[in-house]
């Protein structure tokens, strides 16, 4: 018995050392594990590199670290560059020699000369009826009017009525004497028109300069170019001028600068030519406009017709000039029909470069 519960002793303690050796290897192996870096899973996402301070491009810290080519250029900013299309455009007229409107030339059937050469490159050539107007109607208030003063501004209006197509088609009312007043602002509004023409008064002395000086430069060279149109001023005067502070050419070379058509009407009934009438006749050549004489007051109404058939009836051409110099100077155009024993053109006679 004895025997027995000593080999019972011994079994136990063997068992008992054998599990003491056991849990020794294991926490050995767990300390072991614990102190040795994990290896990273192949399939963990690693992050993305740092931006670079520009943000512009996407360049990563790890490229903007490389060493840069010593032979690349330098960055630079861009640069904007901006050119000019000079190009130059000009409405005219065609008639025959009995001064018939003809209306069916083509191109080849002129000659264009700019400050006597011939452009580099006609950029277009055809015949406008439909383009908006931007007309100013200048009338004479002044005494030397005042015995037909009425029927005129009759005829004013039945031209506006007749001529004016809103909204594409503005015209603005002027009435002058010693000062210009303008009586309506730009307006495709026929009604408002007439209303501008019947609240000019006649009274005061005569300055026709200084009025067709501001009808050009504060009304029409103050529109917008954005849209191709076409200017006109249509002037009823005796062409008498006593009080005007600037002359008549510089009235013509702003007229020129607006690129205005100045279409002339007198109000001259002697029956004679007088010193006015060579005045309206000059500032009516210069702008490819015409100069018209109804000696006859029932005549004025007339005169508005033809004016309105002209405007609806001309050529225009664009070019680009040769030796262009945007040095703010005058240059000279001359548009002349191949047939000149035939045909005559009433154009513009010049404009003035634009300036640096």
């Amino acid at each position: 018995m004895s025997n027995q519960m000593e080999n019972l002793g011994i079994r136990l303690t063997t068992i008992a050392s054998v599990l003491l050796l056991a849990f020794l290897a294991v926490s050995t192996a767990a300390q072991t594990t614990a102190s040795t870096p994990a290896a990273p899973d192949a399939t963990t996402q690693q992050p993305a590199p740092a931006a670079s301070s520009s943000g512009s491009n996407g360049t990563s810290a790890a490229q903007e670290q490389k060493p840069a080519d010593a032979n690349a250029p330098a960055d630079e900013a861009v640069t904007t560059i901006r050119t000019k299309t000079n190009e130059v455009n000009v409405v005219f007229t065609v008639t025959d020699k009995h001064g018939k409107r003809i209306t069916d030339m083509k191109q080849g059937d002129f000659r264009v000369v700019d400050d006597n050469k011939a452009p580099e490159e006609i950029r277009s050539f055809h015949a406008e009826t439909n383009l908006p107007l931007q007309v100013g109607l200048m009338i004479d208030a002044s005494n030397s009017v005042r015995d037909r003063f009425k029927f005129e501004q009759e005829s004013a209006i039945e031209f506006l009525n007749q001529t004016i197509h809103p909204p594409a088609d503005q015209a603005f009312i002027v009435g002058f004497d010693v000062t210009p007043e303008v009586t309506q602002d730009f307006t495709g509004n026929t009604e408002l028109l007439a209303h501008g023409v019947h609240e000019l008064r006649p009274g005061g002395g005569t300055a026709l300069y200084d009025a067709l000086y501001f009808a050009c430069r504060d009304k029409l060279l103050k529109t917008s170019k954005a849209v191709t149109v076409r200017r006109a001023i249509i002037l009823l005067s005796d062409g008498e001028d006593n009080q005007s502070h600037v002359t008549r050419e510089e009235a013509i070379d702003m007229a020129q600068r607006a690129e205005a058509i100045v279409y002339t009407i007198s109000t001259n009934v002697s029956g004679t030519k007088g010193a006015g009438d060579k005045v309206l006749e000059r500032i009516a050549d210069a702008t490819g406009g015409r100069a018209f004489f109804p000696f006859q007051i029932r005549d004025v109404a007339n005169a508005f017709a033809e004016i309105q058939d002209e405007l609806r009836s001309q050529y225009a051409i664009s070019y680009k000039p040769a030796d262009f110099k945007s040095d703010g100077h005058y240059r000279t155009i001359e548009i002349v029909a191949n047939d000149r024993k035939n045909f005559r053109v009433r154009a513009r006679r010049g404009y003035y470069a634009p300036a640096q």
